[in-house]
């Protein structure tokens, strides 16, 4: 059985085991030179996903809020659409799937009812299947065509952590995948891919050091009845699990909404009392990252100018949100797709110290299971 480690709670001990976690699933992923990604036992060819033509995620929870930033990392490197689908949802709309489809099911825990039911619906109806998981030789890995695992180790606390950053890195590592068998970017490219994913575990363990920072936040904060959180992009998928994160630990009640959505409702909800989250980071280097960026930094000034209190996650020398914000949470410069990963840190602390200012069972929320065994 694990233990704490000295840790009051299993869901902070999972918190700063994330950089083991994550570089536990690159590494063994990692080619020789460190030049290209390998994925043993994926369960296709490379002629395989060079005839894929549209992929699905399916997915519930957390999982689904990996599989969204999925979305972004295979469309922008692999070139491939993706669609993704609540798993609870999947199996009982009758999917247009095919042998030209890949559909993949991720679960932290492999047997998931909804994302069981989901593959094996898309194997039914003659669809290619990779399972992605954390539990090794667990159902859903058994049953698909393929599984990569998460190999973040046993997870107890029910709010889902080192997994959901392990979900992230194997889609990442899946996208250039994609983007190598189907001859997407060049040799260089492929190469500047594989370092950036290596560099990511080092840069983790640079994010726990903002541990006194959410404990700070959540002084301030842990009363509030209401969170809102924004992101954009690839963004918005860890600005959803944020607000997952804080509404299953401390039973505030949490949204998550794309950054270009305020002014189709959610202006409505800022005044003084609401605590906006917006995730702000941005990669110098490219300029969509950066165009983005500017358009959140836009959103950040609109809740600003309506009284809202900002906590933005943005680069330590980020000298424009920094005048904005009332909040500030340095975020190590990455590439955009990759920093999701580094994001969520900080929001899983602030649900965390914010649950315990409460006095709530941080590791056991009520109502609520680790494996969701039936639908």
């Amino acid at each position: 059985m694990p233990e704490r480690g000295g840790f009051p709670h299993f869901m902070l001990k999972e918190i700063y085991e994330q950089p083991r976690g994550v570089r536990d699933t690159v590494q063994p992923r990692l080619a020789p030179g460190g030049d290209r990604i390998v994925l043993p036992g994926i369960g296709l060819t490379d002629d395989d996903f060079r005839r894929i033509r549209r992929i699905k995620i399916a997915a519930s929870g957390t999982s689904r809020h990996a599989g969204l930033a999925g979305h972004y990392m295979i469309e922008q490197l692999a070139r491939v659409p993706v669609d993704v689908d609540h798993a609870s949802e999947f199996a009982y709309r009758h999917p247009m799937l095919g042998p030209d489809e890949l559909v993949v099911a991720i679960t932290q825990s492999g047997e998931t009812a909804d994302t069981l039911a989901a593959l094996r619906e898309a194997k039914s109806r003659g669809a290619k299947t990779i399972a992605i998981a954390n539990v090794i030789d667990s159902t859903i890995a058994r049953e698909a065509d393929g599984v990569l695992y998460t190999y973040a180790g046993i997870e107890v606390s029910i709010a889902s952590t080192k997994a959901f950053t392990a979900q992230l890195t194997v889609l990442y590592l899946l996208a250039v995948y994609l983007a190598q068998a189907r001859e997407t970017v060049t040799k260089d490219q492929l190469k500047k891919l594989v370092d950036d994913v290596a560099a990511i575990p080092k840069k983790l363990e640079t994010v726990l050091n903002v541990d006194f920072l959410c404990r700070e936040l959540a002084e301030k904060y842990d009363r509030s009845r209401d969170f809102l959180f924004l992101g954009r992009g690839v963004h918005y998928a860890a600005a959803l699990d944020g607000a997952l994160k804080l509404k299953e630990v401390s039973y505030i009640h949490a949204e998550g909404y794309p950054a270009g959505e305020m002014k189709h409702g959610p202006n409505a909800l800022i005044d003084e009392t609401l605590p906006v989250v917006i995730l702000v980071s941005r990669d110098p280097g490219d300029p969509e990252s950066v165009l983005r960026y500017e358009k959140t930094l836009s959103n950040l000034r609109e809740v600003k100018a309506r009284s809202g209190k900002v906590i933005a996650l943005a680069a330590e020398d980020d000298r424009e949100v920094r005048e904005s914000a009332d909040h500030v949470i340095p975020i190590p410069s990455a590439p955009e797709l990759l920093l999701p990963i580094l994001e969520i840190v900080p929001l899983q602390m602030l649900a965390y110290y914010i649950a315990v200012r409460r006095g709530l069972d941080v590791d056991k929320p009520r109502n609520l299971a680790k494996a969701v065994l039936v639908e």
